[in-house]
């Protein structure tokens, strides 16, 4: 049985254009009751990762948050609430709310704030890496949980969609010791496989009009994608955005982990995309809807090849490195660090300097900085390890 992710094609964030083009993603999905049911109390959970403005594309825009609320509520959805746990340590929700223009769309249909700021462990026995979750309590609170993602880069897991986007149900203060726990990109996606699978969110919107590539999550580039991509399979739903952009799914450590847990699936015979105008395949949509230029780390690293230059290791491994004519000492890549002893320090006018032998490669310090003067540094003969 094929797996279906529904395209919409949208170059506008024009909301009426955007509430038909919600509302037909849906219908081709097989219409809002298929996933949730008018009794439930529904939880929305948009990317706010930080205070930002909607054009920067770090957030998901507020006329897609707003055209599923609008939809719920015209179908009858009574129950409603919406929340994330931004990364930015310096950031409360309702702040990143109220800066992303979340909360002002939100308040138009009447959609409450759930507490995205307490917590509590939720034991998680049959996780494959993770046994157990600090998940906010308005999480918990939930019968079911509508992920609204938006579509961008990410420094260590190369994009974040569907499965990287419920990192958000886990307190802010708890994402730094996941980060510590799991601290390579393949051992964090399959946390994040067991985090989906724990939560079992009903339905995943992805904001695409407007993409981020480049040093995301918060320092990239805007770029038009013109598109929505909806699923109930959040691993099928990151493998068409990553096909979109010319990129391999198995390159995507968080779609091999979900298809690994049997969260979703990422080969292209099992995934069909279903657009206004008929049926597509992955190749098809790519050819139709992508962006060959897309910018993304592309580079596999063979890790034989390296075992053979252990000496250079050192200078070869990617890193976070600091332009210092950016920086502003504001310390909060330090507060961000994950390390307990902190592999970066910065702060009391002392700008950024990194310890690399503490540093685990998380790259929450590029993700948190507010002024977009950090980025992860890949040396040139790294080139020669990738087999692109």
């Amino acid at each position: 049985m094929k797996h279906i992710v529904a395209l919409i094609p949208l170059n506008t964030y024009e909301q009426p254009l955007v509430d038909a083009a919600v509302r037909q993603g849906v219908e081709l999905l097989g219409g809002l009751r298929q996933f949730v049911n008018p009794e439930e109390k529904i939880v929305l959970k948009p990317n706010l990762l930080a205070r930002a403005l909607p054009q920067k594309a770090i957030t998901t825009h507020p006329a897609v948050f707003q055209a599923v609320c609008r939809l719920l509520r015209e179908e009858g959805f009574q129950h409603l609430s919406y929340g994330d746990s931004p990364g930015n340590p310096t950031t409360t929700p309702d702040r990143a709310a109220e800066g992303a223009g979340i909360a002002e769309a939100a308040a138009r249909y009447g959609v409450e704030k759930a507490d995205f700021t307490s917590g509590s462990v939720v034991p998680f026995p049959q996780g494959r890496t993770a046994k157990s979750f600090y998940l906010c309590k308005g999480v918990q609170d939930a019968d079911a949980l509508i992920n609204v993602c938006k579509m961008k880069t990410h420094a260590l897991e190369r994009i974040t969609g569907a499965v990287k986007n419920l990192y958000g149900c886990v307190t802010g203060v708890n994402k730094a010791t996941g980060h510590a726990a799991y601290p390579n990109s393949d051992v964090f996606a399959d946390m994040l496989a067991d985090l989906s699978l724990c939560i079992r969110p009903r339905l995943h919107i992805m904001d695409g009009v407007v993409a981020m590539e480049g040093n995301g999550p918060t320092s990239g580039t805007p770029v038009n994608m013109n598109v929505l991509l909806l699923s109930a399979d959040p691993v099928a739903l990151d493998a068409v955005f990553a096909t979109l952009i010319h990129l391999d799914p198995a390159a995507v450590p968080t779609c091999v982990s979900g298809a690994k847990a049997a969260l979703g699936v990422m080969d292209a015979s099992s995934i069909e995309v279903v657009t206004p105008e008929g049926s597509l395949t992955l190749q098809e949509a790519q050819a139709r809807y992508g962006k060959a230029d897309f910018d993304v780390f592309r580079g596999v690293i063979k890790k034989g090849f390296l075992f053979n230059f252990m000496p250079l290791l050192p200078f070869l491994q990617h890193r976070p490195r600091v332009d210092h004519q950016k920086c502003v000492a504001c310390g909060v890549c330090e507060e961000a660090c994950p390390v307990p002893e902190k592999a970066v320090h910065s702060g009391h006018g002392h700008k950024a300097r990194y310890d690399y032998k503490k540093c685990i490669r998380c790259y929450c310090c590029q993700e948190m900085c507010p002024v977009k003067a950090i980025e992860v540094y890949r040396h040139p003969l790294t080139k020669l390890l990738s087999g692109k």
